[in-house]
């Protein structure tokens, strides 16, 4: 990662700022705003890019993410919540009943580097199950897969094939590596079940 891991504290004030932004949601209907002197430290004021998941009873509930740090990491917790409790097109909104069931956690991404490979053989070698988060590109055709989803797929193969298919292409789109972009990052994941 191109930067220091976040403390326990920060951890914490981000899942909590996660549920009380989805919670402030379902009650008025619109988004809570979070004051400077409320934030713990420097750095979550900072621009930072995160992915907010929620899971019910183990399950996928919602996942909305930034790849990119283009607004403060605080924020970008907000939006995301709401995004995955609300507009993730998967899954219909959350319900006030739901929030009480769901576990949150929360990726904190590294920023994105190219990943140049020669071919298919190659990018199999480089890359890293469990350490990188991948971005495919071919194209208008774009996905990503977090590093946290190699738990679910854990061979190379399978998790390119399966981000291929997120991304709206051939299962074995992957080898043609050409005419695609790679991109890797790094995530820092916690969430409320630690």
């Amino acid at each position: 990662m191109d930067r220091k891991k976040l403390d326990e504290k920060e951890r914490k004030f981000l899942l909590s700022l996660a549920r009380r932004s989805i919670d402030h949601y379902l009650k008025s209907g619109s988004r809570m705003d979070i004051k400077p002197q409320e934030v713990p430290s420097k750095r979550l004021s900072e621009d930072g890019a995160c992915f907010v998941t929620l899971y019910e009873e183990g399950e996928l509930r919602g996942c909305i993410g930034t790849l990119e740090a283009n607004r403060p990491l605080v924020m970008d917790v907000i939006d995301n919540a709401l995004s995955s409790a609300f507009g993730d097109p998967r899954f219909p909104p959350l319900s006030k009943e739901e929030l009480l069931k769901v576990k949150i956690s929360i990726s904190y991404l590294s920023k994105p580097e190219p990943f140049p490979v020669k071919d298919a053989k190659d990018l199999l070698a480089k890359l890293v199950p469990g350490k990188h988060g991948l971005i495919i590109q071919k194209g208008y055709a774009r996905a990503t897969f977090l590093p946290v989803v190699w738990e679910q797929l854990p061979g190379k193969e399978e998790f390119l094939s399966h981000l291929c298919e997120k991304a709206g292409l051939a299962p074995d789109e992957w080898k043609d590596t050409e005419s695609m972009e790679f991109f890797v990052y790094e995530a820092q994941e916690f969430g409320e079940d630690e």
